[in-house]
């Protein structure tokens, strides 16, 4: 009979710490974690008689660190977009600007509002709600004398 060193009961047995084997879920892209866990395990099972080669380990080194600043630089490219999204919503209000209705026809009127409470801020337009990528035009206000 085996025994589970985690449980200290045997394997066919059903009770310990859990009643089913746990699984687990696939990551669905490669991290910097996962890239390292391959070049440590390539270096654990390597042939000892013929090391792997200095130049191929820099090189993959160098590699995980392209793609350690690659994922930073599109970390920060979504911020910058969301952050330019809000300022030009942002600079909508009191402009008259353009959209489409439900029934696909223009509608003008005065933006009023801006929401950031969605991933894309909407805009109040009257009564209406306006999704920023849903505004066709702007008209810049009448300066008065």
């Amino acid at each position: 009979m085996a025994v589970d060193p985690v449980t200290g009961t045997d394997s066919t047995s059903t009770s310990g710490i859990y009643s089913t084997p746990p699984t687990r879920t696939p990551k669905q892209s490669l991290d910097s974690e996962a890239f390292m866990q391959l070049l440590v395990t390539q270096l654990r099972n390597q042939d000892p008689s013929s090391p792997m080669d200095t130049n191929q380990m820099i090189s993959q080194t160098t590699q995980l660190a392209m793609m350690e600043k690659l994922t930073s630089l599109d970390s920060t490219n979504q911020e910058s977009f969301a952050l330019q999204m809000r300022t030009s919503a942002a600079a909508l209000i009191g402009h008259t600007v353009s959209y489409l209705d439900k029934n696909g026809d223009t509608q003008t009127g005065l933006a009023s509002s801006v929401s950031y409470a969605g991933p894309v801020p909407i805009v109040s337009v009257g009564d209406q709600k306006i999704n920023l990528d849903s505004i066709l035009g702007v008209v810049t206000p009448a300066t008065t004398a």
